[in-house]
């Protein structure tokens, strides 16, 4: 251990490794070939799992559907039939049961070979105030949007380590950056699949399987059922996001071998401030921005109730 060449090599490091990342937002890393990769996007039966099953269907990606909705899924299927020679295949999967997602990836495997892109998009939202949160309602959402994420990488990931190819992309939130009001459970479980997704990631570089690539992707709120009602105080600072912008930016980010992508841009000067900035200062932010109060016409309390009452008549 010699602490002065250890500090140049680090300095060394570093400086490229700075370079290279302007030279990039000058020059677009070239595109990778996505045609013939089996995709598993999670949560495809709608909203931003479906659009991005479009986006790699129209490239020649082979297409594995999972959705606890069947419908919603079929639906998804066949929207993607109609675009021509597309090779697709829908599972309906409850991802919040690992005995369930063990079984539908052996199944996978067989039937379709091994997935190489995975996407763990699916996701849920109670937007309740934290006491009011039932108690299987934050478990519901720590297995959806955190406990799934292990298990399904647990299910596909030895294949690409074999391979040393592959990609891993995480869809967790601004949530899982920065807390907000009124999203207790969303927001620590989008925590927890930020810091899975991320450790994961420097696992898979520390034992050289730089092949297997990581997207770890923190949106604002898009404008799907999930987040029906949240407003915004300025939308040229802080939008509500369009589905389809939000799938375009997801997806030219897996094409470039992105690891982090935040949107909108205002998001990574927000992050930086919480970094330097005291806890009021924050907190003044937020109320600036409407951050505080953006849930407070949330009508998508209504889908928290069915998730409830469905939650409820499993159980029984």
């Amino acid at each position: 251990m010699n602490p002065v060449a250890d500090t140049a090599i680090f300095f060394g490091k570093f400086l490229y490794y700075f370079l290279e990342s302007l030279v990039f937002k000058v020059i677009p890393k070239r595109k990778k070939n996505v045609s013939g990769e089996i995709v598993l996007i999670t949560g495809a039966g709608s909203g931003l799992g479906r659009l991005l099953a479009m986006h790699f269907a129209s490239h020649g990606a082979i297409l594995v559907l999972w959705d606890i909705n069947q419908e919603g899924n079929m639906e998804t299927c066949r929207l993607l039939k109609q675009k021509g020679d597309v090779k697709v295949f829908a599972y309906t999967c409850d991802c919040s049961n690992k005995t369930e997602v063990y079984r539908v990836a052996d199944r996978v495997r067989e039937e379709v070979g091994d997935v190489t892109i995975l996407i763990n998009n699916a996701g849920i939202v109670t937007g309740k105030s934290f006491l009011d949160t039932p108690d299987h309602l934050v478990e519901k959402s720590f297995l959806v949007n955190a406990i799934s994420h292990f298990w399904t990488c647990k299910a596909f990931l030895p294949a690409m380590i074999k391979a040393n190819h592959g990609h891993l992309v995480c869809i967790s939130s601004i949530a899982g950056l920065v807390g907000v009001n009124g999203l207790s459970d969303y927001s620590s479980s989008k925590f927890a699949a930020f810091g899975f997704a991320e450790s994961l990631f420097l696992e898979l570089t520390m034992v050289r399987k730089t092949k297997i690539k990581s997207t770890i992707v923190c949106p604002y709120f898009i404008k799907t059922g999930m987040f029906e009602g949240c407003t915004t105080k300025y939308p040229s600072l802080l939008p509500l996001l369009e589905q389809e912008f939000v799938a375009q930016k997801i997806f030219n980010a897996i094409l470039e071998d992105q690891v982090y992508l935040l949107i909108p841009k205002f998001a990574y000067f927000a992050l930086f401030l919480k970094q330097i900035i005291s806890p009021k200062m924050m907190i003044a932010l937020g109320e600036y921005l409407g951050v505080d109060t953006c849930m407070t016409s949330f009508t998508g309390r209504a889908k928290a109730e069915e998730l409830q009452i469905e939650t409820e008549r499993k159980e029984q």
